[in-house]
């Protein structure tokens, strides 16, 4: 099986140990390595998949933890770098009564956004079938020409390219500048993977479908949709499909888009589509890609902050 790749932030969450409180109320964290194309590519190894992490870290315990994490996780960490340029980043959370969060956000700024474009080689890209990047680090440092150069060497490779905008307004100076930078890479991407409270942020468009079309005038050959607990949608130019969001005792939410996204590459991944294969997947097919992501991340909403379950775990929840 070929590797998925993600290039991102990577960041230590705070979870809070008290639950439908505000931020400012919390008492005690509980430590957790975090940042979404992590655990993105955590979802796909702990799955059975190959996948490999390209981020940097500050030379500094917490990084040392997240190294660690994505390693025992099985993730490839060979283009994990780290620095004393700044510390690795935080992220506190709280969580209302139905597992929601709020975020605040320590990294003024930090280790991930020195990554340069020079760190970043096609030998890195080698057996490469998905990079997945989402839109926190496309703020204006070395980082984002580090994303637009891996970009490019995931094409030259063959790759497809995913990307998941996965909003975080704290960390922009306006709404504008997120907009911005989120449609400058979205002609990059060949499959977009949105929440349904994203849709019309990112696309302009009201509906599911409009932002489909949209997209696809730009390039893209595929949108995903997770809704929560609404269920989830994937839209190609030529069908649609849609499934169902398990009913279980949710924790904790962090993580659950990621989870979904992580599912759905591994499938991809494993099944050898391509960037030119995604249009033509079949509604029978995308149903079960579906039905397989929401499962996965079923299992992450049950469990405080971002921990990936195996394929055993799969198996004993679901059968195989």
């Amino acid at each position: 099986m070929k590797r998925v790749i993600a290039i991102g932030e990577l960041l230590i969450d705070f979870v809070p140990q008290q639950k439908g409180c505000a931020l400012r109320e919390v008492t005690h964290f509980e430590r957790v390595a975090g940042g979404a194309p992590a655990n993105v590519v955590s979802a796909v190894a702990c799955l059975g998949g190959t996948a490999a992490m390209i981020s940097q870290v500050g030379k500094d315990a917490f990084g040392e933890y997240i190294i660690e994490t994505l390693a025992r996780n099985g993730v490839d960490i060979s283009a994990v770098f780290c620095t004393e340029q700044a510390n690795t980043g935080l992220a506190f959370v709280s969580l209302n009564a139905s597992g929601n969060r709020e975020f605040s956000f320590f990294r003024n700024p930090s280790a991930d956004l020195f990554l340069n474009e020079t760190q970043i080689t096609s030998d890195l890209f080698e057996d490469c079938a998905a990079l997945h990047f989402c839109s926190v680090d496309l703020v204006d440092w070395p980082i984002k020409a580090a994303h637009r150069k891996a970009i490019a060497c995931a094409r030259e490779s063959g790759a497809l390219i995913s990307f998941d905008p996965n909003v975080r307004l704290p960390l922009w100076q306006s709404l504008a500048a997120c907009q911005t930078a989120i449609e400058e890479f979205l002609p990059y991407a060949d499959l977009v993977k949105l929440s349904d409270d994203e849709v019309e942020f990112v696309t302009g468009c009201k509906t599911e479908h409009e932002a489909a079309q949209k997209l696809f005038s730009k390039g893209c050959h595929m949108l995903l949709v997770t809704r929560g607990a609404k269920g989830s949608a994937v839209y190609t130019p030529q069908t649609s499909a849609f499934g169902e969001t398990l009913a279980v005792q949710v924790v904790d939410t962090t993580g659950a888009g990621d989870s979904f996204i992580g599912a759905f590459l591994y499938q991809l991944v494993r099944d050898g589509v391509t960037a030119d294969d995604l249009a033509d997947s079949s509604q029978q097919q995308l149903t079960a890609y579906l039905q397989f992501a929401a499962q996965y991340a079923s299992l992450t909403v049950q469990q405080k902050g971002a921990v990936m379950a195996t394929m055993q775990q799969m198996y004993a929840a679901f059968g195989k």
